[in-house]
């Protein structure tokens, strides 16, 4: 488990902040800028004095003001990526990368060979970092991150420096990290993409306090999420499992709880884990088995919930077999649909909405 108390004034600003997940796997601490997310993590990484905490990683204590524990950052083996890569400009790649593992405490777990397997640095090592490009430089970063044999990664706002087209360049390889690499990670970001591709658990901060956690399935239906990213990102963050290829329409069969959807997704196996959004501006509901439509994908299910939503919408929570969606309808269709609670309906959704990853 990975255990953070964390309560700290700065002028007019108070963090007080609390969470405790499982590891490993990654947590996302999310939230609107300002809310105190970088604070947190730099009191979890000892960069910042708490006024009173408590930070442990398994049976490790980090910091534990009660009992006057406070490790330096150099004695909690914990790996810091930046939003700014911070190299040294004057060496090449690979003295960067060897100067992190000289600098390591404890006997080599990762190596950097494995580092530069990983995140493709093979063709950079004799460059100069000024050379680089920004997604390269971040994921020599990363990189000299892991080989200071971290115990906890933390990583804050990776990549909001980038454009679009660098982010889509370095996320893939931090999904090969979380899925090879068995070191726990808590990400920072305010784009709720990032953490849906790469978060397990998600902690939601407002002004300086964790107001929401748990894993990413569950807290993708919290209201409190849906007041952080709008309208247009309300949705269900569900787990499918792949079933094979679709022989007729070249699309990719995969099971969503009791249900099927067809998706667009490249050199997934069969038996493999996906993530699949599905936001609720982009599902329909029917009370009758669908026919005669271009819409390829139904999912059958039970109305768990109507809940109020902004404007003359509802949110209709619908259980399509132990996994529970949300589609936005208006108040005049709840009204004439006879939507309530327990009624069968069937969602339908539309494939090119659909933004499957893998986990």
């Amino acid at each position: 488990m990975l255990q953070v108390v964390a309560q700290k004034r700065r002028g007019a600003f108070e963090l007080n902040a609390q969470f405790e997940l499982p590891t490993p796997g990654v947590v996302g601490l999310f939230g609107r800028s300002g809310c105190g997310k970088s604070t947190l993590v730099n009191v979890i990484a000892g960069l910042l004095e708490a006024d009173r905490g408590r930070v442990a990683l398994d049976e490790a204590v980090l910091l534990d003001t009660a009992r006057r524990i406070d490790l330096p950052p150099e004695r909690r083996r914990i790996g810091y990526v930046f939003q700014d890569a911070r190299l040294f400009p004057h060496l090449s790649v690979a003295a960067n990368l060897h100067y992190a593992q000289r600098r390591a405490k404890v006997p080599p777990f990762v190596g950097i060979d494995l580092v530069a397997d990983l995140l493709d640095l093979g063709v950079l090592m004799h460059r100069r970092t000024h050379q680089l490009s920004g997604g390269e430089r971040q994921r020599v970063a990363i990189g000299r991150a892991l080989l200071t044999q971290p115990s906890l990664l933390l990583l804050d706002e990776p990549l909001a420096s980038l454009d679009a087209s660098r982010r889509e360049e370095v996320l893939p390889y931090l999904e090969t990290l979380r899925d090879q690499l068995a070191i726990p990670m808590v990400y920072v970001s305010h784009d709720f993409d990032e953490v849906l591709r790469l978060a397990t658990h998600l902690v939601l901060m407002e002004a300086g306090k964790t107001i929401a956690q748990g894993n990413l399935n569950d807290m993708s239906l919290n209201p409190h999420l849906r007041a952080i990213v709008g309208a247009d990102a309300v949705g269900a963050v569900v787990d499918a499992t792949v079933l094979g290829p679709d022989p007729d329409s070249g699309l990719l069969r995969v099971r969503v709880g009791s249900g099927e959807l067809k998706v667009h997704a490249a050199n997934a196996i069969v038996g493999a884990k996906l993530r699949v959004q599905l936001l609720a501006r982009d599902l329909i509901v029917a009370t009758q088995p669908p026919q005669h439509l271009s819409v390829r994908n139904s999912l059958s299910g039970v109305i768990t919930a109507i809940m109020d939503d902004a404007g003359d919408s509802d949110l209709v929570g619908v259980d399509i077999g132990g996994t529970v969606i949300m589609a936005r309808v208006t108040k005049a269709a709840t009204r004439e649909l006879g939507l309530a609670p327990q009624l069968p309906v069937w969602a339908l959704v539309k494939t090119v909405s659909l933004r499957p990853h893998p986990i």
